[in-house]
């Protein structure tokens, strides 16, 4: 299982694209949790996940949240404005898919 949360700024365009992810992933038949949530909220739930997917307005914030999740063996990714802005769950996807070692 593949714990993955998804910030933004508010986590209401996050809570789009991670239903699109999840659809996505129960077609191709790959068992994830995708949350979403404010970015204010990763600290509390840090220690539940394996991914950061991060929303692209919140790109400045990258290696900031990076450094956060070290510790933690978390992989951080901004999502493309490409991808975001569709709500391409397939690409995202893919994007999870290939921060895997």
């Amino acid at each position: 299982m593949k714990n993955i949360l998804l910030i933004c700024g508010s986590g209401a365009s996050s809570g789009f694209m991670a239903a699109s992810i999840r659809k996505a992933a129960k077609k191709r038949g790959e068992t994830i949790s995708v949350k979403a949530a404010s970015e204010s909220q990763l600290d509390e739930r840090i220690n539940e996940i394996d991914y950061l997917l991060i929303g692209p307005h919140l790109s400045y914030m990258l290696d900031d949240l990076t450094e956060q999740v070290k510790d933690k063996h978390v992989k951080a990714a901004v999502i493309p404005q490409n991808i975001y802005g569709s709500l391409n769950g397939e690409k995202a996807l893919d994007l999870v898919l290939s921060l895997e070692d």
